[in-house]
């Protein structure tokens, strides 16, 4: 189901924000001494380390990508607030801010990912949500608990240029991945 972006008056949403949050995950202990040798230090030591990005399509093709590792979009639309790496501290650990009125016009669609780049999965990663935020009225548009599952990321949904706005479609699709460059290939069946 795809939700307008639109003002509890009917306007445009100009600007959202993106957040994500969870709690420190507990200690991990290794099953044998090959994940030892399976250089996933992260994972054996318990850390988890989630992070969100957005990727800018034009059609099929991407043009842009805002995660930890580039904070802001070429046309500065969009701004990731910086890395949180352990889930530590109350509300909101993670937060990309998407002013929609300045994202550039060859941009027809964002997709809104989240990767544990930890490996840790959402099983086991404590109290971890997602919720898209209306930045004008800090009015919540749509709100997703995201622990649980064998995945290691999760394609939480995609912002879709219309004649008039944006809307956004709410997707929560489970995969394997850590870094944000690894989801792409699961796009394919939410592109044009």
């Amino acid at each position: 189901m795809s939700v307008p972006l639109l003002t509890t008056e009917g306007a445009v949403l100009e600007c959202i924000m993106v957040s994500i949050g969870w709690d420190p995950a507990p200690d991990l202990v290794p099953m044998d001494a090959t994940e030892l040798d399976a250089g996933a230090p992260d994972v054996v030591s318990g850390r988890a380390d989630l992070n969100i990005a957005a990727l800018s399509f034009s059609g099929d093709q991407l043009v842009d990508a805002v995660y930890h590792e580039n904070l802001t979009s070429l046309d500065g639309s969009v701004r990731h607030t910086g890395d949180n790496l352990t889930g530590e501290g109350a509300g909101d650990n993670e937060v990309i801010v998407a002013d929609l009125s300045r994202i550039a016009d060859q941009v027809t669609s964002v997709f809104l990912v989240i990767t544990s780049y930890t490996a840790r999965t959402f099983a086991d990663v404590p109290n971890a949500y997602c919720h898209i935020v209306d930045a004008g009225s800090t009015l919540e548009i749509a709100r997703y608990s995201l622990t649980g599952g064998p995945h290691t990321a999760v394609v939480v949904g995609k912002l879709a240029r219309d004649p008039r706005s944006w809307e956004f479609t709410g997707i929560g699709l489970g995969v394997a991945a850590t870094h944000v460059a690894e989801t792409v290939g699961y796009l394919g069946p939410y592109l044009p």
